[in-house]
């Protein structure tokens, strides 16, 4: 598996949608860790009309040998018809924070 860390990033429009999607990441160590911001604003275009929606952002702190499963369980979870989800390389940071990541999805 590769241990490269990343962050993911999904959204969703309901709070408890974020914490479920955050726990099961968590506990099925996909994730060493979710952060979730609150109440930002999304502006976007879906089926021909913009839209402007309340969200929850969900930072998922990873390594990349894990981004396919955390895929599916977004997939298999998430409310959306089409989720929200990036991935970012992180290219530099603390290197015990970034040692903590790897171990916490392993």
């Amino acid at each position: 598996m590769k241990s490269e860390p990343c962050i993911a990033m999904t959204t969703t429009n309901k709070q408890g949608e974020a914490r479920s999607l955050a726990e099961v990441l968590v506990k099925e160590r996909l994730a060493a860790c979710v952060q979730i911001i609150p109440k930002i604003e999304s502006v976007y275009e879906w089926e021909g009309k913009v839209h402007s929606d309340q969200e929850y952002l969900l930072f998922i702190k990873t390594v990349e040998g894990r981004i396919a499963d955390i895929k599916k369980a977004i997939s298999k979870h998430h409310s959306y018809e089409v989720p929200e989800f990036l991935v970012v390389s992180i290219t530099d940071g603390m290197d015990e924070y970034l040692k903590w990541m790897e171990e916490g999805t392993r």
